[in-house]
């Protein structure tokens, strides 16, 4: 089993600031010894996009261009912790942010970025930015 919550979306402004979280804990999940935690949004009428990815073991952060340099992901001190730190939020971030987390590390923008990679998935938080 693997269980993922998030939590911290809300209404802002544009230009404010958000901090997203997920937990993931589990029997299944305590078990992986590498994994990958990512997080996607869709926004109304659109399609599931890449926003962020760290590895766990790897230590490494990647993030879509359209979030470079605003978000910020980082891990907790509880294994399957992490933060999505959003600042400079726009009207275009405006979407249900799901947390995501696969066994293993992945490293390559075209592996990380694909959805179907991805076996365990939160409920998603509504984050809803205006203008």
């Amino acid at each position: 089993q693997v269980q993922l919550v998030e939590s911290g979306g809300g209404l802002v402004q544009a230009g404010d600031s958000l901090r997203l979280s997920c937990v993931a804990s589990g029997r299944t999940f305590n078990e992986f010894k590498s994994f990958s935690l990512a997080w996607f949004r869709r926004a109304p009428g659109k399609e599931r996009e890449f926003v962020a990815i760290i590895t766990w073991t790897g230590r490494t952060t990647n993030y879509a261009d359209s979030v470079k340099g605003r978000f910020t992901l980082s891990r907790g001190n509880a294994k399957g912790t992490v933060y999505l730190q959003m600042n400079s939020l726009k009207p275009e971030d405006t979407a249900v942010y799901y947390c995501a987390t696969d066994r293993r590390e992945y490293y390559s923008p075209r592996t990380y970025s694909n959805a179907t990679m991805y076996d365990y998935w939160g409920q998603g938080t509504q984050v809803t930015v205006s203008s």
